[in-house]
């Protein structure tokens, strides 16, 4: 498995405690919400994605993961037979009970994303 190691160490002193509001604005002319100018500010500072190139049709094929009942291994074998990537939401609960996944999932590709209330994970 080709995995990396990644940690992000983060001074507390340097790190916003603002609040921010999350959402979208949907319109009915089949274009791209509008997500806010501060939110997309957010997201470009911190190299975010929110929606995707809308010139292009493409698919995001995304997953949920807050606990592990014994199908992401075989959801990864079918992904890497496949030659398909994917977006995994996972909680802070899923880093801590599962970091050889995780690592996996990081190691073929995919793409980690954020699925806990506060931005408190950690993957070492």
């Amino acid at each position: 498995m080709n995995t990396r190691e990644y940690e992000i160490v983060t001074n507390s002193s340097t790190v916003s405690n603002q609040k921010i509001g999350w959402g979208i604005k949907r319109n009915d002319n089949h274009e791209q919400p509008n997500v806010g100018s501060n939110n997309r500010k957010v997201l470009e500072e911190n190299k975010g994605i929110c929606l995707g190139n809308k010139q292009k049709k493409n698919i995001y094929l995304t997953f949920d993961e807050g606990y592990e009942a014994g199908y992401t291994p075989q959801l990864l074998n079918t992904l890497k037979e496949n030659q398909v990537k994917a977006i995994f939401f996972i909680t802070a609960h899923f880093v801590n009970t599962q970091p050889d996944l995780v690592q996996q999932m990081i190691g073929e590709g995919h793409i980690i994303g954020n699925h806990t209330p506060k931005s408190l994970m950690s993957i070492n």
